[in-house]
């Protein structure tokens, strides 16, 4: 307590020594007997401003370059060139702004340092300015959000009917995938069935959802437009693939989606970038815990003769018994899945939006 009081006390002697000497100052003001002294800090400030702005874009722009590459890897998809095109175009005019103002804000900081006898032009207002500073950046602002509204309707909208259908989960802290199998349509799933055998909660009361298929890793075929299907089961996470350009969030109790087309194959990128061990990666780029950075998945892009041959030697999870166990246990204790697959679509949780068509590159296995 003695010492709270003590440093109370050494506080308010702080303040009052503060006012004596405002106080002071004021007097020396009022009576016409105070001289500002300016000395040289003034102008080492201002010269100082000109060099941080000389240095610090030098260091920027040199650090932009050494890791132009790291920032743009090769572009894998389709729709990646639009992107990559709208993405350079916004930096290119919020980049042109930004240079423009800062150089502006660092030299006028330099000219108009403070002088003994000048005094600051008031300028109250101007209309011509104001409709001049209002009206461009609107037009352009206007301009990139369209056009970034076309492209984003476009690879968020309907895939074609062919498309290749996956859907990818994710969880703390690993990524689940699920392809539907030779009916190509994805099952119902129910969050009420998941346990450490079914993660994602299948219920095989559905016919549908009998001859899905679950990966440890996403295979997609070169050339053909593909449909991720995404869902979160806990926390907010994100697909990312940075070569195709694909970012989107997995939202719990929200589906979302995102279509793209991949134009290289794993083999030709580790041959285009000169690396053996090269993989596509899908990542959570969001800090969803502690093991966030477990959160990787490989994605192997195929010939189409090899995508299919993969596809069709993937086993259904009606094999796995321990998954059978899981759901005829889960399904007696929660009464689910008992009504036919009419009976758990209308009892499920189905998070995986529409049904797909059937899908022609698959359907000819």
């Amino acid at each position: 307590m003695s010492t709270l009081t003590i440093l109370l006390v050494l506080g308010l002697l702080l303040v009052v020594f503060g006012l004596l000497f405002r106080i002071q100052i004021l007097t020396a003001i009022f009576s016409g007997s105070y001289v500002r002294q300016i000395g040289t800090s003034n102008r080492v400030n201002a010269l100082l401003m000109l060099v941080f702005m000389v240095v610090g874009g030098a260091a920027f722009f040199w650090s932009f370059a050494e890791n132009f590459g790291k920032m743009n890897p090769p572009i894998a998809s389709v729709h990646g060139h639009a992107m990559e095109r709208m993405f350079w175009t916004t930096m290119i005019v919020i980049g042109i702004a930004f240079v423009i103002t800062q150089a502006l804000l660092f030299i006028y900081s330099y000219k108009y340092q403070h002088q003994d006898g000048r005094r600051a032009y008031f300028f109250s207002h101007n209309n011509k300015i104001e409709v001049i500073w209002t009206i461009i950046p609107a037009i352009v602002m206007a301009s990139l959000i369209f056009a970034g509204w076309k492209a984003w309707t476009r690879i968020t909208g309907p895939a074609p009917k062919d498309a290749i259908v996956l859907e990818v989960m994710g969880k703390q802290f690993n990524w689940l995938v699920r392809y539907p199998g030779r009916d190509m349509k994805l099952g119902v799933v129910n969050y009420r069935l998941i346990d450490a055998a079914n993660d994602f909660g299948f219920d095989l009361s559905d016919k549908a959802a009998a001859d899905d298929f679950v990966a440890s890793e996403i295979h997609v075929p070169k050339g053909h437009p593909v449909l991720i299907k995404i869902r979160s089961r806990d926390v907010l996470h994100a697909v990312y693939m940075p070569q195709f350009r694909v970012q989107m969030y997995a939202v719990p109790g929200m589906p979302t989606r995102f279509w793209f087309t991949p134009t290289t194959t794993t083999d030709e990128m580790r041959a285009k970038l000169g690396n053996p061990k090269f993989n596509y990666e899908l990542a959570c780029n969001q800090i969803c815990g502690k093991g966030h950075f477990a959160m990787k998945l490989n994605i192997v892009v195929d010939e189409p003769d090899d995508y299919v041959a993969w596809f069709a030697a993937q086993s259904p999870i009606s094999k796995n018994a321990d998954l059978m166990a899981s759901y005829k246990q889960m399904s007696q204790q929660t009464g689910l899945g008992k009504g036919g697959s009419q009976g758990a679509k209308a009892s499920a949780i189905e998070e995986t939006g529409e049904s797909p068509a059937p899908l022609a590159a698959q359907a000819s296995l």
